[in-house]
This record gives C-alpha cells, structure tokens and sequence, in this order.
C-alpha cells in the first residue's frame, strides 16, 4: 500500500549546500528540494519521469522540477520509492509564479507553418524530446553552473509569448544577447547527446548531465561538438548566433529536470 503524506513533515528547508544544490523554489518552473533519510539511494519518479538525487550528509535530496504549466492551486506529486521501506507519495505546496507577457515579430514561416514545415517540426520534436528526458546514471551531477556566455538577458525564462499576435508556448530558456561568433562554454561537464539544425531552434546543442539534469543551447551560428562526445566545464560548444526563430543574435540557454523546464537562474552560480 502506498503511504500519502504531506511534503510539510520531509520538506527540506535549505538555501542551497555544498553539493551545489540550488535553493528549494516551489513554483511552475522552479525547484523543489526534498529532505529523504535512509542508507540506499531512493528512485523519485514525478508524473513517471525519473528525478535527480543527490547524497549528503544526512542523507539524501531529491532535486524536482516543477513543470512550468503545473497549476499552483494543485499539488504536485513525487512518488519515492526506497529497498526496506514502503512506497511513499508526497505533496509540494505550489505558489504563484509571475511570467510576464512577451510580444515578438518574426518571420511568417515560423508562425504559419506550411506542411512541409510542420511534418519537420514533429519529427525534430521526437529528437529534442528524447534527449531532454534522457536518463543517465551519474553519481554527484554538478548543479552549480557558470553562465554559458556573457552578455544581457534580453528575454527571461516564463515569459508568456504572443508571436505575430498569435499565442505560443511559455518561454522554456534564458535569452542572453551576443555578438554573433561569441564562443558558448558548457556551462558544466556532460555528455553531448544530441545536435543539429531545427526548424525553430537553429543549430543546437544538448548537454546531458546525469540523472536527468539537462541543457541546451540554441541559435547557434557554428556547432563545435559531436553527438556522443564527453565535455569538460568551459569547453567550448558553439558559437552564438542568428540561426532558426529569431529576431536578432543570441543564446537560448535552457536547463531541465525530470523532463522539464526550470528556470536557469535558478541553478547559475552567483
């Protein structure tokens, strides 16, 4: 049988510790940090997807992203499983997140799509998908990243966007503003699991960091890596540029948990 509880007993009440772990931000497209005792690793699933955990001190910590379309008036439920100890299902207690509006003009193309343009989309979205919910063991991923490259946030992660006058998704990343040719660094070491050009990211990069933790860089005008190849800290994995649905040089520079979106500020180091 399944144990229900309230996160409220387990609830980890930290800013972050040693191991890099950002500070618990329970909101659609924030963090949720879980406290869990025991000896052996626990598995922590969320909507079935596998989350991160991390081992200290005292234990272990569940390190949960909050998919940004969650409804804060609902809970959300991560199911922990543990060898020698029964089934549990915990609650996280949202509250609001405020995600301003962003209106944009691009390119008609990347608002109407034509068949032939949507057919390619579908398939790239298998791809991106695939990579962006990967599972890698890794024992300690580093959670504590430097920027990719320097330069303004033209454009914030939430923003709720109206191409054209016509409503799309929520911003999924963090835009920085550069020159074109500026070198974008690996924010953190992983393993490069998917590259190429797409329809609406351009020439992109992703970077999987173990146990579901996952970046990606997108417009690039140059790809420096390989599918498949291992990267260290401040290696190089591009260049910034104008390249998919833009409307000037820049990174989108997106990280994820568990298969969603967090906000990267969240986990850059200060």
């Amino acid at each position: 049988m399944r144990q229900k509880i309230s996160l409220a007993l387990l609830f980890l009440a930290l800013t972050g510790t040693a191991n890099g772990t950002p500070a618990h931000s329970p909101w659609p497209g924030g963090i949720g940090l879980i406290r869990i005792d025991g000896d052996a690793r626990p598995v922590v699933t969320v909507a079935g997807q596998r989350a991160l955990v991390l081992a200290d001190e005292d234990g272990w910590i569940a390190v949960i992203g909050i998919p940004l379309d969650q409804d804060a008036a609902s809970p959300l439920e991560i199911d922990i499983v543990a060898p020698g100890a029964a089934a549990r299902t915990l609650t996280i207690d949202l509250g609001e997140a405020d995600y301003r509006v962003q209106r944009l003009n691009v390119d008609r193309k990347y608002v109407d799509l034509e068949e032939e343009a949507l057919a390619r989309v579908l398939a790239e979205r298998e791809v991106i998908d695939s990579a962006l919910t990967n599972w890698r063991d890794q024992e300690q991923p580093d959670l504590d990243l430097d920027i990719p490259v320097p330069g303004r946030r033209s454009s914030s992660f939430g923003s709720r966007r109206v191409f054209n006058d016509q409503p799309r998704s929520p911003h999924k990343g963090m835009d920085i503003a550069a020159v074109t040719g500026t070198p974008v660094l690996a924010p953190a070491a992983g393993v490069v699991t998917a590259t190429g050009d797409f329809y609406f990211n351009g020439n992109t990069v992703i970077l999987d960091h173990g146990q579901g933790f996952v970046s990606l860089y997108c417009h690039l005008s140059e790809i420096a890596v390989d599918q498949g190849a291992t990267i260290g800290a401040g290696d190089e994995l591009g260049k910034v540029g104008a390249t998919g649905r833009v409307t000037g040089a820049h990174l989108h520079f997106a990280t994820y948990l568990n298969g969603t979106a967090v906000d990267p500020a969240l986990l850059l180091a200060e």
